[in-house]
């Protein structure tokens, strides 16, 4: 860890009255200069309250995004714009429409890994943590939703609706590689271990879990329960902090393959570049931040 680097970003933003918000999937470096870490939800809540005029958003695109749209009148800044999260960017805004215009009575729940287009599209918003909540308190049989696949399999094990997924086979490309036979292969290795589940998984790995869980259920879990090992099925970089905040206790990989790419292209380096020179901030519309914003909100009130 650079010491000299991390002292220049702490003076700059006690100067610039600036907030780091980082997610859990990124590299142990960022994390450690983080104000704030958390999974999407606890980032987008994060957003709305923060109280900093600049917010150095160490995620990816749709993130710094949704940090934006809660907050027209502070600077959202994303250190790499090649942090472009891939899944987000399988559902394009004409699909919905089309989807809607298809089945007219159904409600639209969109992840937050989306673009802010489609989000000004949705009646509501999901993280992985709230997803069958949000998708139950909806005042229709059906719901289109989209864009992972996999996440929207977790939601109609739970839930009353008919779930419409858009687009048909939208995935997470770092949470596919996670096979069942890795899990397998863990699971004989460590007898003993909990195996927790992000519900981005295949539903071979979810159905071969122990517990299904967002990163900030994982978190929680790994305090909670009386158990001393346990094998995490999501990105890797996640066992940085649950080794950190549980150091009695420890916690497999279920596969070095689970690496999302898009995360780190951001690392401490360009966190001060940005700070510094106030650079990649990013700019939404005031019609789509309307839109958008009604939807982020849904999903906080739920």
């Amino acid at each position: 860890m650079n010491d000299s680097l991390n002292a220049e970003i702490l003076k700059l933003k006690q100067e610039k009255n600036a907030v780091i918000l980082a997610h859990n999937y990124q590299l142990p470096e960022v994390q450690e200069i983080a104000d704030f870490l958390g999974d999407s939800l606890e980032l987008a809540k994060k957003a709305s309250t923060v109280d900093a005029e600049i917010i150095v958003l160490c995620g990816v695109d749709f993130m710094a995004e949704t940090a934006a749209i809660l907050n027209p009148d502070k600077k959202v800044l994303l250190p790499s714009l090649d942090a472009k999260c891939p899944m987000a960017a399988q559902l394009k805004a004409e699909e919905i429409v089309k989807a809607k215009e298809e089945h007219s009575k159904a409600k639209v729940v969109l992840y937050v890994n989306t673009s802010a287009d489609c989000k000004a599209l949705a009646d509501a918003c999901c993280t992985s943590a709230n997803a069958p909540k949000i998708v139950e308190a909806m005042d229709s049989e059906e719901v289109i939703f989209g864009p992972d696949k996999n996440l929207g399999w977790f939601v109609n094990q739970r839930s009353s609706k008919k779930i419409i997924d858009i687009p048909a086979s939208g995935y997470c490309y770092a949470h596919r590689k996670i096979m069942g036979e890795e899990i397998i292969e863990q699971k004989n290795k460590h007898p003993d271990a909990l195996v927790l589940a992000h519900p981005e998984c295949n539903p071979e790995v979810q159905e071969l879990a122990n517990r299904i869980e967002s990163t900030s259920g994982m978190l929680r879990v790994a305090k909670e329960e009386s158990a001393n090992e346990f094998i995490i099925a999501t990105e890797k970089e996640m066992l940085h902090r649950l080794k950190k905040e549980n150091p009695t206790k420890k916690f497999y990989a279920a596969s070095e393959n689970a690496v999302c790419g898009a995360m780190k292209k951001i690392n401490s380096e360009n966190v001060l570049e940005a700070l510094k020179e106030e650079k990649n901030e990013v700019k939404i519309s005031k019609e789509t931040t309307a839109l958008a914003k009604k939807a982020i909100e849904s999903m906080l009130e739920i």
